[in-house]
């Protein structure tokens, strides 16, 4: 984006946003582990974060169009493509398009379950990297070595998470949270607010795993004690945790793109991400309106 001559602020501010997107769209470790925590539908969740993800991808888009329309001359103008070219570039994308599109579909259409999923993922994957050439023996190797440290420290992390909420049963935290935060008298929607204003604040200074792990045993009994879809509210939360990690005044996000673009000011940054803060806000508001923008893909699941 240098290359091209784009504003720091705006490139910064593009690549901390855009490395929020990976919790919400399947397969998002984030709700999988929220799954297991909750016992929820894994793939469930996974459906239920595609419209909202996509929905994050187009809004992103329409600000980055009016931040080039209300400022003219502030972003650069690139070379126009054909459709001929741009046809022809989609040609390094359609086999793992293809494969997503098809893991996909089968959770949605009730051919297998999440776990049968992830392994037809990596048959097809390892298929398509013997096709193309671009799987050596050592680059298999090093996938296997990958994936069992992956597992093992996702494990790790979950029999945590499990010792964690045994703990919070034994000391009945939930049940005490619960008749607290019910008995405000602020209504379903402003306990709501309460919580959702706690992961802002701790997506500043937390990763999202461990804001998952430490918080939803507590404020799951909560929400379905209100009243509210424990689906569209997994949905609900990763969103606001990707928000927590790009907003000032402590955005994660921030922090690990200025420890890598070393001269490059934090306040650049911030003025970069804060028109999409403002569109996720709205994105998050969207959800909570219309709960529907989530849990109507799981609702239409065969199986």
């Amino acid at each position: 984006m240098r290359r091209f001559n784009y504003p720091q602020s705006f490139a910064t501010g593009v690549i901390a946003v855009g490395g929020t997107l990976g919790a919400m769209l399947p397969p998002s470790t984030v709700l999988a582990v929220y799954g297991i925590i909750t016992q929820q539908d894994i793939g469930k969740l996974f459906i239920a974060g595609i419209i909202p993800g996509l929905l994050a991808i187009v809004m992103h888009m329409i600000t980055i169009a009016v931040i080039g329309v209300a400022r003219p001359g502030f972003l650069p103008a690139g070379e126009k493509a054909s459709w001929q070219e741009r046809l022809t570039a989609l040609r390094d994308v359609w086999s793992p398009l293809l494969l997503f599109l098809f893991v996909i579909g089968g959770l949605y259409g009730g051919i297998f379950i999440p776990t049968e999923a992830g392994a037809v993922g990596a048959v097809g994957a390892f298929i398509i990297g013997i096709l193309r050439g671009k799987l050596t023996r050592d680059g298999i190797l090093q996938s296997l070595l990958q994936a069992t440290r992956t597992a093992a420290a996702v494990f790790t992390i979950l029999i945590g998470a499990l010792c964690f909420g045994y703990f919070l049963t034994i000391t009945q935290t939930p049940q005490h949270v619960t008749e607290f935060l019910t008995g405000l008298g602020i209504g379903k929607y402003g306990v709501l607010a309460l919580i959702l204003l706690m992961y802002l604040v701790l997506g500043c200074l937390m990763d999202a795993m461990a804001m998952v792990i430490l918080t939803v045993p507590i404020v799951f009994p909560v929400i379905t004690a209100l009243g509210f879809d424990p689906i569209w509210f997994g949905v609900i939360i990763v969103m606001t945790v990707e928000l927590g990690l790009i907003h000032p005044p402590v955005g994660m996000n921030v922090f690990v793109i200025k420890s890598v673009i070393k001269d490059v000011n934090m306040s650049t940054v911030f003025i970069g991400v804060l028109p999409f803060v403002v569109t996720d806000l709205i994105r998050l508001i969207l959800l909570i309106a219309f709960p529907m923008l989530a849990i109507w893909l799981p609702m239409r699941m065969i199986g």
